[in-house]
C-alpha cells in the first residue's frame, strides 16, 4: 500500500476539502481580510489536512501491509483471522469481521463434509468386509469341488477379490485418518502371506517364482505391505502371461540405513515413455490400452500408501524384457531424524 494510491483512493474527499478551502479564502477575501492572515490560514489548513491523511494513511498501511504479509506466507489462507487483530478504524473491522464470518461458514460447511466422507469410508469398509465372507465361501465351495471350470472361477474370485481390496485401501489412502501402525515386520512373513493368498494362481498358470534373502525386519504396516505387494504381482500375473514359462523373482538387499525390496517378473514390460507416468492416478498406458483389462489404479494407489509409511517405490522396465519393482524401507534412525 503505497501513499500515492491511497491518495487516489481519496480523490473525492480531496476534490471537496480543496472546494472547501477555495470557499473560504473566497470568503476572507471578500471580507477583505489581511493577506499575510489569509497566507496563514491556509498554510495551517494544508499542513492540518495533509497531516490528517498522513496519520490515517499510516495507521491503514500497518494493518494492510500486516494482512497481505500473513496471508502471502499462510497455506490455510482460511485461517487468516487468527493471525491478525481487529482493528479500530470502521473499514478494517468490517474487513475482519467479513472474514470472520466467511471462515466460520467454510469451517462448518469443511466439518460437516468431513463427517460425510467418514461415514461413507466406514460404510464402504463394512461393505466391503461383507463382501468378503461370500467370496470367501465360493473359494471355499471351488476348493471342495475340484474340476477345470473351478481353477476358472477361482481366477476370476482372485480378480475380483483384488478389486475389492483397490477399493478399501484407495478410500484409506485418500482418507486423512491414519489407518496404519508403523513397527517392525518381517519381510519373509509378509511375502509368505501374499503368495499363499495366490497359491490358486502360481499352481494353476504354472507361475515359477524365486525367492531369496528375504529374512529381513523392516519398518511397516504389515497389513498395508501386503496390499502393495498383492497389487504389484497381480500386475505381474497380468502382464506375463504371453510367456511359455511366466516367472517372477522376489528378493531383498539390507544397507546401513535401508532395506530395498526387488520383485521382478519377465513380462512384457513398460514402453520407455511410460515409465515416468506409472504411477499417475488411471493412466493405463500402452499395455492397459492394448490388453483393455487395467484401471490405471494399482500402482497409483500403491505409491499412495508407501507415500503414507514413508516408503520409497521405483520401477524399472525394459519393453518385452522384464519389469522390476523396488520397494525401499528406511531403518528406525530416517523415522527419528523425520520427526
Amino acid at each position: 500500500m503505497t501513499y500515492k494510491r491511497y491518495l487516489r483512493s481519496q480523490w473525492i474527499y480531496l476534490f471537496f476539502y480543496l472546494m472547501m478551502i477555495f470557499l473560504i479564502l473566497l470568503i476572507l477575501f471578500s471580507f477583505r481580510v489581511n493577506g499575510s492572515l489569509i497566507i496563514a490560514i491556509m498554510i495551517i489548513m494544508l499542513i492540518g489536512g495533509n497531516a490528517i491523511l498522513i496519520c490515517d494513511y499510516q495507521h491503514k498501511k500497518m494493518f494492510y501491509n500486516h494482512y497481505l504479509k500473513q496471508l502471502k506466507f499462510l497455506d490455510q489462507k482460511y485461517l487468516i483471522c487468527e493471525l491478525i487483530k481487529e482493528p479500530d478504524f470502521l473499514e478494517g473491522q468490517i474487513l475482519y469481521q467479513s472474514l470472520y464470518e466467511i471462515n466460520k461458514s467454510m469451517l462448518e460447511k469443511i466439518n460437516d463434509l468431513d463427517m460425510q466422507v467418514t461415514d461413507f469410508k466406514d460404510y464402504i469398509e463394512m461393505w466391503i468386509h461383507e463382501v468378503k465372507i461370500p467370496l470367501a465361501h465360493l473359494t471355499l465351495t471351488v476348493h471342495n469341488h475340484r474340476s477345470e471350470i473351478g481353477s476358472q472361477i477361482l481366477d476370476q474370485v482372485r480378480k475380483l477379490e483384488n478389486q475389492v481390496d483397490q477399493v478399501l485401501y484407495y478410500v484409506r489412502c485418500e482418507n486423512s485418518q491414519k489407518d496404519y501402525l508403523i513397527k517392525s515386520s518381517s519381510l519373509s512373513k509378509v511375502i509368505n502371506n501374499v503368495i499363499m493368498k495366490n497359491k490358486d494362481y502360481f499352481i494353476f498358470h504354472k507361475v515359477k517364482l524365486n525367492l531369496h534373502d528375504l529374512d529381513k525386519i523392516v519398518l511397516t504396516d504389515s497389513k498395508w505391505l501386503e496390499f502393495i505387494i498383492n497389487q504389484i504381482l497381480n500386475n505381474s500375473f497380468q502382464y506375463s502371461m504371453n510367456k511359455t514359462q511366466p516367472c517372477i523373482e522376489i528378493s531383498a538387499i539390507e544397507d546401513y540405513d535401508k532395506v530395498v525390496l526387488t520383485i521382478k517378473d519377465n513380462g512384457i514390460g513398460i514402453c520407455e515413455s511410460d515409465l515416468p507416468r506409472v504411477f499417475d492416478k488411471c493412466f493405463t498406458g500402452y499395455n492397459g490400452r492394448i490388453q483393455k483389462k487395467s484401471t490405471g489404479m494399482g500402482l497409483y494407489i500403491c505409491q499412495r500408501l508407501c507415500q503414507r509409511l514413508g516408503h520409497q517405490i521405483d520401477i524399472e522396465s525394459i519393453q518385452n524384457e522384464y519389469t522390476k519393482v523396488l520397494i525401499t524401507f528406511h531403518k528406525d534412525h530416517y523415522y527419528d531424524v523425520m520427526k
